[in-house]
C-alpha cells in the first residue's frame, strides 16, 4: 500500500532526522511517539517504509518492535530522549513534554 503524503512527510522526516538510520535503542520510545499520534496501520506503514532502506537485521528489529511497543511502554526518559532528537530536527509530531513542570 502506498504511503499518503502525510505518512511520506513522516518518513522523510525520520530520515533527515536519523541519516545513519533509527538506533535501536530509540525504536521503541519512536514508535511510543508515532502511536500516540497516529493509527496502529499508519505506524505500519511507517515501519515497513523504513524497515526497506535499513539492513535486514534492522529490518526484522523494526517489524519486531512494532510488535512489542504496546507491551514494553519505553521509560519517560527514552521518550523525552527521541522526542528532542525529533523536534531539533523540526519534526512537527514532536510536540514538547508537557508533563514535565
Amino acid at each position: 500500500m502506498p504511503l499518503t503524503p502525510v505518512l511520506s512527510s513522516i518518513v522523510a522526516w525520520l530520515r533527515a532526522g536519523y541519516p545513519e538510520g533509527v538506533p535501536e535503542t530509540d525504536y521503541v520510545p519512536l514508535f511510543a511517539l508515532l502511536a500516540s499520534q497516529l493509527t496502529d496501520d499508519e505506524v505500519r506503514l511507517i515501519a515497513d517504509e523504513l524497515a526497506l532502506s535499513e539492513n535486514p537485521a534492522s529490518a526484522q528489529v523494526i517489524r519486531d518492535t512494532i510488535e512489542t511497543v504496546t507491551d514494553t511502554p519505553p521509560s519517560n526518559a527514552d521518550i523525552a530522549r527521541v522526542r528532542a532528537h525529533l523536534a531539533a530536527g523540526g519534526w512537527p509530531l514532536a510536540a514538547p513534554d508537557r508533563t514535565s513542570s
